[in-house]
């Protein structure tokens, strides 16, 4: 037997689940949780039971609400393995999300969040944190080939649902640009973009038209069988 004190809990690991668990309450987007994308069976799953960020970022008006149903319905993407542009962004955005994190203190997350007010409206943010009122600030990254002049219309939409998922007021959008896959610049470049919400009615208003028309009861699904686009 010696004299070295011992401890019965590693303080380090424990106080921060510690401070968690006696907060009085959790945060509104906390009891919204749908999924870990680190379980990535069960998250692909349920974002194929709603209308996810990806799909929002494509509703660019009504017309295309006829490919995003087709998509959702017949899984065109399922079978898409990935490019040398999507791993190349996989592997890439580990290494921003530490930046983001050491530069603007926004933590990575992992978790796919349902709305308040529809649990079929899904958003999985690159990061996020919290506002010293509460009020969650997210953060999306992204790598490209190509110089912004300013952020591509897709990616604001993108941006703009979640936002309304998570009832967040504005968002940190990283970029990353290369060529032939080798980062250009010392750091990436990043813009905040404020919530809109008169772009979230109407991204919310498109997500309704999609939703309708994935209902197996409803007469218009038949719009989006293979023969009617043909």
């Amino acid at each position: 037997m010696t004299d070295t004190p011992f401890a019965l809990f590693d303080l380090e690991s424990v106080a921060p689940r510690v401070a968690a668990e006696l907060r009085a309450s959790p945060l509104p987007h906390e009891l919204r949780i749908v999924a870990d994308s680190n379980d990535r069976v069960a998250w692909l799953r349920a974002r194929s039971q709603g209308i996810t960020a990806t799909d929002a970022a494509k509703l660019s008006s009504r017309a295309a609400v006829r490919s995003a149903a087709w998509e959702k319905l017949h899984g065109t993407l399922r079978g898409f393995g990935g490019s040398r542009f999507t791993d190349h962004g996989r592997q890439r955005e580990p290494v921003i999300a530490e930046w983001v994190r050491s530069t603007h203190g926004i933590e990575p997350s992992t978790l796919l969040f349902h709305a308040a007010s529809d649990r079929r409206h899904l958003a999985t943010p690159d990061g996020l944190r919290v506002a010293a009122d509460g009020t969650p600030e997210l953060c999306e990254i992204k790598t490209t080939s190509r110089t912004w002049r300013g952020i591509p219309r897709g990616y604001l939409r993108q941006v703009w649902w979640q936002q309304y998922v998570l009832g967040a007021e504005r968002t940190l959008v990283v970029w990353e640009q290369h060529e032939d896959f080798v980062p250009i610049g010392d750091e990436p470049r990043c813009r905040w973009v404020d919530r809109d919400d008169d772009q979230i009615a109407i991204l919310v208003r498109l997500a309704e038209e999609v939703l309708l028309a994935l209902r197996p009861d409803d007469p218009a699904r038949a719009v989006y069988r293979p023969g009617a686009l043909a």
